[in-house]
């Protein structure tokens, strides 16, 4: 069982950045791949990023890479996702996930075994 909260997303201007924090609780948190989807109005929820028990292997949606960065620190059990570059069609409510499997997040949100509530992030031009 784990349970999941996201916080830090808000209002930036294009280009600025921003970093979201997944605070997992339960004392398996290194137990799990970790990752972040997104979904914006109108769209269906879309992969952004996941990483790996360990922290060592990371997959990123080709929109993000180079602008998004995940990592985790499995002594805090909190996942962060450090976003720059924002543009505005990074608008979205933005998800934390987790999985036993880094396969199962990186193919997509079918099958994943817990959610987030969601923060949102709103990127003005």
């Amino acid at each position: 069982q784990v349970q999941l909260v996201e916080s830090g997303g808000g209002l930036v201007q294009a280009g600025g950045s921003l970093r979201l924090s997944c605070a997992a609780s339960g004392r398996t948190f290194s137990s799990y791949a970790m990752g972040w989807f997104r979904q914006a109005p109108g769209k269906e929820r879309e992969f952004v990023v996941a990483i790996s028990r360990s922290g060592v292997t990371t997959y990123y949606a080709d929109s993000v890479k180079g602008r998004f960065t995940i990592s985790r620190d499995n002594a805090k059990n909190t996942v962060y996702l450090q976003m720059n570059s924002l543009k505005p069609e990074d608008t979205a409510v933005y998800y934390c996930a987790a999985d036993e499997s880094l396969l199962t997040l990186s193919r997509g949100s079918y099958g994943v075994d817990y959610w987030g509530k969601g923060t949102l992030v709103t990127v003005s031009s």
